[in-house]
């Protein structure tokens, strides 16, 4: 495609808000999309691959099977100017328009093939051990523990938590019943504990020791604690300004980076008050898209959409057919909020919105 002038839109990024912001202006611009990985993930169906791998199938997707018309540049980007993005290969890359999905930092493999045989050590782990030991008692700690218990019943579960109660980011409510539904599967939850993992010993019996003083044995543990944003390299970039002082990029109601006119940052990133959600991150996308291909047709900024955040609405799942839902004026737990997400983890329906057969399985 002839880059035309003003067409060149470069993402970085390419999680949950930053491959469906590139899908949405692949046919519309010149695009670049720089991610660290070739693969986007559905990361809240990844606890569900640790302990059926083939459902990573579906869930790991090359950035390559819904961008038909963009570039993917495999590097982290590491410098941004007014003009340009320069990336750790030493790559530079010129923009009219860019946007900033960079969400949090984690050591990942950069092939979608490694990631599926990540996933399918994980599970010889889990399968290959009587007790579990998983560190970290918000979202995907309790979706993990969730997941071997109603898998594998018979293998002892723990969750050491270093909070008051479990799901910390949600209300009272949905916390209890997800406690309650733990304890029904005999998985065990130690609160306002940190555990420390180098305290194992290494004989057969792995037994590790928590700062209460308690001792728990387990063949092999998950770490399922808060990743950071990945926001630490923006700190030398001309957007260092733009940072809050939790490493998040302010934004104005249309999702432009504040004083800029053709930056926009969505997804995790961003210091829009509320929940982080992959929904919510979906949302940032959409709306950042609509207002980049107007600012690039008409460049009328009077007609721009602005993004305004909707109720705090929360679906934990808890293995296969149940989950605890917290909605504006409702808890609920069981298989009735279980219909909405458990059975697919909105697989199909993330793929979906990135114009993918919902049930394929990639060869």
């Amino acid at each position: 495609m002839e880059s035309g002038k003003g067409r060149r839109v470069i993402v970085i990024g390419g999680g949950v808000a930053g491959s469906l912001a590139s899908k949405l202006l692949q046919f519309d611009s010149d695009l670049t999309l720089i991610d660290p990985k070739e693969y986007f993930e559905i990361t809240w169906a990844s606890l569900r691959s640790m302990v059926e791998p083939s459902f990573a199938e579906r869930s790991v997707i090359n950035h390559k099977k819904y961008l038909q018309n963009g570039r993917v540049v495999t590097s982290p980007a590491v410098n941004i100017t007014d003009t340009e993005v320069l990336t750790e290969d030493g790559l530079v890359f010129g923009y009219d328009y860019l946007v900033i999905a960079s969400g949090h930092t984690d050591v990942i493999p950069k092939t979608r093939q490694e990631k599926l045989s990540q996933y399918q050590a994980e599970y010889e782990k889990i399968k290959s051990s009587e007790s579990i030991l998983i560190v970290g008692g918000g979202p995907s700690g309790v979706e993990l523990a969730a997941e071997i218990a109603v898998d594998f019943p018979e293998k002892k579960v723990t969750i050491v938590h270093n909070g008051p109660r479990l799901l910390e980011f949600v209300g009272q409510k949905a916390a209890d019943k997800a406690f309650d539904w733990m304890k029904s599967k005999k998985v065990e939850v130690i609160l306002n504990q940190r555990v420390d993992l180098s305290s194992a010993s290494s004989d057969d019996n792995k037994t590790y020791r928590t700062s209460g003083g308690e001792t728990v044995h387990a063949d092999c543990h998950f770490l399922c604690t808060g990743k950071p944003l990945s926001s630490e390299w923006l700190k030398g970039t001309v957007l260092k300004d733009n940072l809050d002082g939790k490493g998040r990029l302010m934004v104005d109601e249309y999702l432009r980076v504040n004083g800029c006119k053709n930056v926009f940052a969505i997804g995790d990133i961003t210091d829009v008050p509320e929940m982080k959600q992959g929904y919510i991150a979906e949302k940032h996308a959409s709306v950042a898209t609509k207002n980049i291909k107007l600012l690039m047709s008409s460049g009328n900024e009077k007609k721009l959409s602005s993004y305004k955040p909707g109720p705090d609405i929360a679906i934990i799942s808890l293995g296969r057919k149940e989950s605890v839902a917290q909605f504006p004026f409702l808890t609920v737990s069981g298989c009735v909020p279980g219909l909405i997400k458990s059975k697919d983890l909105f697989v199909g329906k993330t793929r979906k919105a990135r114009g993918l057969d919902p049930n394929l399985v990639e060869p």
